[in-house]
């Protein structure tokens, strides 16, 4: 043991003194706790972990798995996946009583490993094991452990256990007579045993070890699915359902691509990003639909649950489809653009991880705080528990309600970040923020708002003294027509861009922001199952709204709506449930409909949506 604590100590002086990457991001996440938010986004985190992550989840249960052996496969994941969103809350709040249980769950975990160094639901003459789900276990597993050491606390302890758990897979998985990463996996083409390449590449950054890199390399030679390259179908443009042939996992997909990022970091290798950006813009031009996210069940994959890639952009009206936009996809979703962001400055994943939070992500969200749906609909009812899972320790667990709560821990993550010029607003939900400009240099940011419900925002800027840098403020596409002014003076901006303020900046500046709440109206894409329905929808700055059976019966009667030049006069009114975030009188040529905001709509009784509207 002793032996090993040195290793890891020889590692942790490696990282202080050399850089492993080629590839240095744009934008960077503050450091932790640096970020506070209020209002509309941080109720909803605070209810996540109150009520899940500190709440109901069976932490010692899921942990039992590692001794006793999965009940059904694929299993282990789950304690991985509700210690990695406990992790990233935690990296927000800092809030001890989280550290805590982390601290107890990660130890009673490290307890559990096996003399061949791994950490597995399989005995070790069964490693490793395809259909049970072992590499995908095990990469949670990782992530995890990466997320507390990285966030809560760089105890050698774990960062030991990742090596060990690395070096088993890397005995036991490889080029034959080892046994080929793409043979491993229960799916029918396996894609999901490579997404192993976002851990591993993780541990490469914190310890520099070749090995870690070269079983990387092995990894994205394999080609990520059994029978498929679809890292070359993404170079090559193939639209995303027709990548991996008959099984294109969303999700798995896009955390196989998240490994990609981390590996072009280190290497630069340009092939890698291109496949990464393809894939990106196929995803948004071909998948993602009215409230953010993609997958579905119609008419390509019927087998593969509403959970594939399924030409959904095209399809979200399709009346067959009857699971679709799976919140594992959903949140996926949000980490890639993320990774995105930090390595180009795109603004346009930002305005797709705000599509996805103010519509799917909330509204994929129990009321209680305590899980998320597995998957939504747009039309009919919006939440559907049912999906792969079980019951763990008298909870039902599924994969989604592990995942919503990492969705929510990321948006502290990337709500302001900094740069090498300054630091970039991303997103308007009220908070404040403390930004290090330079060792000397602090700036404070406080955005006062109540946006969503109106486009006002105001920043506060204070730095420690007088000083240049640049602010950047993301410009969201869907804002046409944007007033921003500094201290009272205009200043041009472009819809789909970050306005960059370059100025000498000093306590008491002010920044007011004015976004384009107006209201569109949308008609549906034409896909291959129309019979013959025509359907409208409505946008209110980024939220999608919707009819509500709880408060409207006629929900899906056929309506004309009133509108000029594509926008619909609607007006804000008190809504009739406790629960509803924000609720509308709209215009039609029979008078007045009420619709709320897509989120807000609790269908967890059996009630229905309707966010399509059938039009007369």
């Amino acid at each position: 043991m002793l032996k090993k604590l040195t290793l890891v100590l020889t590692s942790l002086l490696i990282i202080n003194t050399i850089s492993f990457g080629q590839v240095r991001d744009i934008y960077m996440p503050l450091s932790a706790g640096s970020i506070k938010l209020n209002g509309y986004l941080e109720n909803n985190i605070q209810n996540s972990i109150a009520h899940w992550n500190k709440g109901v989840v069976p932490y010692a249960a899921l942990v039992e798995k590692f001794r006793t052996g999965r009940s059904f496969f694929a299993q282990g994941e789950m304690w991985g996946k509700a210690v990695r969103s406990g992790c990233m809350f935690y990296r927000y709040t800092q809030d001890p009583e989280l550290k805590k249980i982390l601290d107890a769950t990660v130890a009673d975990l490290l307890s559990t490993q096996r003399a061949n160094g791994s950490i597995s639901c399989s005995e070790i003459d069964k490693q490793p094991d395809g259909p049970g789900g072992d590499l995908w276990e095990r990469k949670y597993v990782l992530l995890a452990l990466n997320q507390y050491y990285t966030n809560v606390n760089k105890d050698p302890k774990v960062l030991q256990s990742m090596i060990d758990q690395a070096n088993c897979i890397i005995s036991q998985v490889g080029d034959p007579p080892k046994t080929r990463i793409t043979d491993l996996g229960w799916s029918p083409n396996h894609i999901e045993s490579s997404t192993l390449l976002e851990p591993i590449m993780q541990l490469y950054t914190l310890t520099g070890n070749q090995n870690y890199l070269d079983f990387a390399k092995y990894i994205i030679k394999e080609g990520g699915a059994k029978g498929y390259n679809i890292i070359e179908d993404a170079c090559n443009n193939i639209v995303p359902e027709k990548i991996g042939g008959v099984y294109p996992k969303a999700y798995e997909m896009m955390s196989l691509f998240e490994g990609l990022v981390e590996y072009y970091r280190v290497t630069g290798d340009e092939h890698i990003k291109t496949a990464v950006l393809n894939l990106y813009h196929n995803i948004i031009n071909n998948e993602i639909t009215l409230i953010g996210n993609g997958g579905g069940d119609q008419p390509y994959h019927p087998a593969v649950m509403g959970e594939a890639w399924d030409n959904t952009a095209l399809e979200q009206t399709n009346p067959d489809i009857k699971r679709m936009m799976e919140t594992c996809v959903g949140v996926t979703w949000i980490k890639l653009c993320s990774q995105i962001l930090r390595l180009t400055g795109d603004p346009s994943t930002i305005d797709m991880i705000e599509k996805y939070t103010y519509n799917g992500l909330l509204g994929a969200m129990k009321p209680e705080g305590d899980g998320f749906s597995y998957v939504n609909l747009l039309n009919g009812v919006k939440t559907n528990k049912e999906g792969w899972g079980g019951i763990v320790d008298d909870v039902y667990v599924t994969c989604c309600n592990l995942n919503g709560p990492m969705g929510l821990a990321y948006l502290p993550y990337v709500a302001i970040m900094n740069s090498e010029s300054g630091p970039i607003i991303n997103l308007y939900n009220q908070g404040e923020a403390k930004v290090q400009i330079s060792k000397k240099l602090y700036v404070d940011l406080k955005i006062e708002t109540d946006y969503p419900l109106s486009g006002n925002i105001t920043v506060k800027v204070t730095p420690d003294n007088p000083n240049d840098f640049t602010l950047k403020l993301r410009i969201p596409e869907w804002s046409k027509n944007t007033v921003l002014k500094v201290n009272g003076d205009p200043i041009k901006v472009v819809p789909g861009s970050y306005a960059e303020i370059n100025r000498k900046w000093s306590k008491g500046d002010r920044i007011e922001l004015n976004l384009d709440m107006r209201c569109k109206i949308v008609e549906a894409p034409h896909g291959s199952n129309r019979k013959g329905d025509n359907f409208v929808a409505l946008i209110r700055g980024p939220v999608v709204l919707a009819r509500d059976e709880n408060i409207d019966q006629n929900y899906t009667q056929p309506v004309s709506i009133i509108s000029k030049d594509g926008y619909v006069d609607v007006l804000p009114e008190s809504p009739n449930s406790k629960s509803t975030r924000m609720q509308f009188r709209v215009p039609t040529t029979k008078g007045f409909i009420h619709m709320v905001d897509y989120s807000s709509v609790d269908s967890w009784a059996g009630k229905n949506i309707c966010t399509w509207l059938p039009y007369e």
